[in-house]
């Protein structure tokens, strides 16, 4: 299993902020059908700014990394998503810090989540996708699977698709009752993009 270090989370923020510079106008489509209308312009404000934060930040590990990250990404990204995946990174870096692995972090960053947004999975939330993914990416890491992150993605892409048919119960989409099914939900789908980075870097530092 690779070890996620200070190169490769590095990798993965700056591969994760390109992907959300790339898919930023469709997230915020996705998300103007059924929120707010700004979750990708959002994400990719906050993303600029952990760019910006992290092209000067002296970091001693993976950790220091993504703590970094997430505490950017609570103060400059609006909505719920600030909260939502700032809760995330800095549940990822403190469990780093503290001597925990990946796997761990992941867990706690899902939990954070959990308890922030009062979401489970089948709520059409960003759970659907992340909950899988943190299944997958441990079951994987116990298999002995090399590039677990992969798993990690593929189960999240799932997760971000399941939404579609699901009718929203949290967030600003829950108001649109019955009219919210049909749709991905947002956060979702750029929980999934953002894993699919990882999964990508980790494949390269692995030359697969």
């Amino acid at each position: 299993m690779t070890a996620v270090d200070e190169a490769l989370a590095r990798a993965w923020i700056a591969a994760a902020a390109e992907a959300v510079r790339a898919e930023a106008e469709h997230l915020t489509d996705l998300d103007a059908a059924i929120g707010d209308g700004d979750h990708g312009v959002n994400l990719r404000r906050g993303f600029d700014a952990v760019t910006a934060a992290l092209g000067t930040y002296t970091a001693d590990s993976a950790g220091d990394v993504l703590g970094k990250t997430g505490t950017t990404l609570l103060s400059k990204v609006g909505g719920a998503s600030g909260p939502l995946y700032g809760t995330v990174f800095r549940a990822l870096g403190k469990t780093l810090r503290q001597g925990g692995t990946f796997t761990e972090g992941l867990q706690a960053a899902l939990d954070g989540v959990r308890r922030l947004g009062k979401a489970e999975v089948g709520d059409k939330t960003m759970v659907d996708a992340l909950a899988p993914a943190v299944a997958a990416y441990a079951a994987a890491v116990a298999d002995g699977e090399e590039i677990a992150t992969r798993a990690a993605a593929e189960a999240a892409q799932t997760g971000a698709a399941s939404t579609v048919p699901l009718q929203a119960r949290k967030g600003r989409a829950s108001y649109l009752g019955e009219r919210s099914v049909g749709h991905p939900d947002p956060g979702a789908t750029s929980t999934a993009l953002i894993l699919e980075a990882l999964a990508d870097v980790t494949a390269r530092a692995t030359g697969r």
